[in-house]
């Protein structure tokens, strides 16, 4: 770990957080690696073909532990970073968290942790991610799972449902820069254990909320965590460096696809609109009974989702 990123993290926090993960993820390994000029943490376990599995909001890698298990039973190596501005992956000073940014940390993470092609799952930002990196890099992936999020080309006809836009509101509220901050933080967080009761009200699982919480809560971690949803807007800024792949993000998919939605997520209906983004293969799953956290909700059910379709 860099001496930069070890000034971002309180010698406390570090402690608490490996105990932390140690008791969610027991057999899991850690590591860092250094990727679009930042540092990434992440867990892994198992060993075979890599396995790369990205978090969304408001989460940490752990949130995969039920799927890294059943991938390394499978007899893949499940990896798990940390994304971009989520201690104890470094928060990154220049402050750029637009999709193309995105997408290059996923290609090169590829290139780092494995060197060669890798199947690739998502949930929540870490779907949208997918959507774009095997549009824009098709040969770095064999197959994807992407979780709750359907193609984001599917956003603006959901968002003619006011259903949609109450279930998203933090997509604007999220611009308010200083006033998001201050609310999201306020009451140890409470708005996070709001979001998670908002999106899966069946899940109650105040220990993994916790872990996010306190990663959360390192310096610069929440105002990254926001910049995601202001750098969607056009509200931070983007690296002009990689404009060039603004086009090749938005590219119709020829890697094997499966998206899978929970049943009594609003975000759902979206599921049939993406069709026409895909030239390769592309099915749509519905897991009964759960909503936007699906893989915590039914983890087995997800998993076996997961592994199946890796398995071809």
């Amino acid at each position: 770990m860099s001496a930069q990123l070890k000034s971002l993290i309180a010698p406390k926090y570090r402690a608490c957080y490996r105990r932390l993960v140690w008791s969610i993820v027991p057999h899991m390994r850690e590591g860092t690696v250094r990727a679009n000029g930042i540092e990434f943490a992440y867990i892994e376990e198992g060993d075979g073909p890599v396995v790369l599995l990205m978090h969304g909001y408001p989460d940490i890698a752990p949130t995969w532990a039920a799927q890294m298990r059943a991938l390394a039973d499978a007899g893949y190596r499940a990896v798990a970073p940390y994304s971009r501005g989520y201690p104890p992956t470094e928060v990154p000073a220049n402050g750029f968290y637009d999709a193309c940014t995105l997408v290059t940390d996923i290609k090169e993470l590829v290139g780092q942790l494995a060197g060669e092609p890798v199947h690739y799952v998502g949930h929540d930002w870490g779907a949208a991610t997918g959507y774009r990196v095997t549009a824009a890099f098709p040969d770095l992936f064999k197959r994807s799972v992407l979780l709750a999020i359907p193609h984001p080309i599917t956003f603006a006809a959901m968002f003619m449902d006011p259903a949609q836009i109450r279930g998203r509101f933090h997509f604007w509220f999220f611009q308010m820069k200083g006033l998001a901050e201050a609310a999201t933080s306020a009451n140890d967080y409470a708005m996070i254990d709001y979001l998670f009761k908002l999106w899966s009200p069946k899940l109650d699982e105040p220990e993994h909320r916790a872990l996010v919480k306190k990663s959360m809560s390192q310096p610069g971690a929440l105002e990254a965590s926001l910049s995601y949803y202001r750098a969607a807007f056009g509200n931070a800024p983007a690296d002009p460096a990689l404009a060039h792949l603004n086009d090749a993000i938005n590219k119709p998919i020829s890697t094997p696809t499966l998206t899978i939605l929970g049943d009594e997520d609003p975000g759902k209906v979206a599921g049939k609109l993406q069709a026409p983004m895909f030239t390769g293969p592309m099915e749509v799953s519905y897991v009964d009974g759960t909503g936007h956290f699906l893989h915590r909700e039914k983890p087995d059910d997800v998993s076996k989702l997961i592994v199946d379709w890796l398995a071809g």
